[in-house]
């Protein structure tokens, strides 16, 4: 029985010591990832500032970019893009995202407001299938590294509702990042373009609407300005003549301004899934680490009882021929006593 359960637990700890090497691989390739991504976000983000700043600008000189530019009053329809994982093994990356869209649309359904949905990651599909939510369009294949064709794909499929006057909101629920340890779910506003930092988003909690600013604040930058001298949205620096037009410069920056805010928030996304990744597969490695140790004592001791059971069959054994030896000589002994004496 017990060199049973001793075999029983090998093959256990060969298991776990197999899945160990996987999440291990799984934490460091996550890691190595990280740094990547948020090298594409701090180059992303000085172009995403100006022609935010751009647009703004030309905005506020064009008569009819009233519907542009602001927060919706009353919205009656409204789109969410919901920016999930492809993969699993993320720990709650995708199912906090997935949460706070059905939160929001929950909080809007008494506000008698309808949304659409449009998400990116294979995750989001089978999540509001099973709740009777009906989605627009689905992107996969984009979440891990993110490009601008991608971002391009994207903005093509969100756009045109808009312009067309059939939603009147367009947000962008995704994850944040301000370090490989700080990340947080957020709903900002895409279109309309926000003038300002007020209301650009509302994430649970106590996340921050602007964590540019906060990241500023916490390395000592001015919030306002950023490292190459290009103003926050809302700031105006000097007089601008256009030419072409106003409006006919808006019809060319609000495709570029929507293209360029969907690949940041994408590579937002695509950073935060690989921080959450790993921090994931380190816990699981470490359970993994935590299981073997109790396994390897258990099997010790199983070993040890296998050990006393062989050690005491060997003196019972030992002990029986010792009797079966010795119990004929003794019977015959005193005969021979008997003849010596007669």
């Amino acid at each position: 029985m017990a060199g049973g359960q001793e075999r029983v637990l090998r093959r256990r700890i060969r298991t776990i010591e197999a899945t160990k090497k996987i999440t291990r691989s799984f934490e460091l390739i996550a890691a190595s990832q990280i740094s990547r991504a948020q090298g594409r976000i701090a180059g992303s983000r000085p172009y995403v500032r100006a022609i935010s700043q751009i647009l703004l600008e030309t905005a506020s000189e064009s008569s009819g970019a009233t519907r542009l530019v602001g927060v919706p009053e009353s919205p009656e329809n409204a789109l969410a893009l919901v920016v999930v994982a492809d993969r699993g093994l993320a720990g709650a990356y995708s199912s906090s995202v997935l949460r706070a869209s059905e939160r929001l649309m929950r909080a809007a359904s008494g506000d008698a407001r309808s949304y659409k949905v449009m998400a990116v990651g294979k995750k989001a599909q089978a999540y509001f299938r099973f709740r009777h939510q009906p989605v627009e369009q689905q992107f996969v294949g984009m979440s891990d590294r993110p490009s601008f064709e991608d971002a391009r794909r994207v903005a093509a499929a969100v756009l045109p509702p808009f312009l067309r006057g059939e939603v009147d909101l367009v947000q962008i629920v995704s994850w944040r990042i301000l370090s490989a340890s700080r990340q947080f779910v957020e709903t900002r506003q895409l279109l309309p373009v926000i003038a300002s930092k007020e209301g650009a988003g509302d994430g649970p909690g106590a996340a921050p609407t602007s964590p540019l600013g906060e990241l500023a604040s916490l390395t000592g930058a001015d919030p306002g300005v950023d490292e190459l001298g290009t103003p926050e949205p809302g700031q105006r620096l000097g007089y601008f003549e256009f030419e072409p037009d106003a409006e006919q410069l808006l019809a060319r920056l609000i495709p570029q301004y929507v293209e360029a805010s969907i690949y940041a928030a994408l590579l937002e996304a695509s950073a935060s899934e690989h921080a959450s990744r790993q921090r994931a597969m380190s816990a699981a490695t470490e359970n993994a680490e935590e299981l073997l140790k109790t396994l390897r004592r258990v099997m010790n001791r199983a070993r040890q009882d296998t050990i006393t059971t062989e050690i005491m069959e060997i003196v019972g054994g030992s002990e029986a021929l010792r009797s079966a030896a010795t119990g004929p000589h003794e019977l015959s002994h005193p005969q021979a006593t008997e003849e010596q004496t007669v």
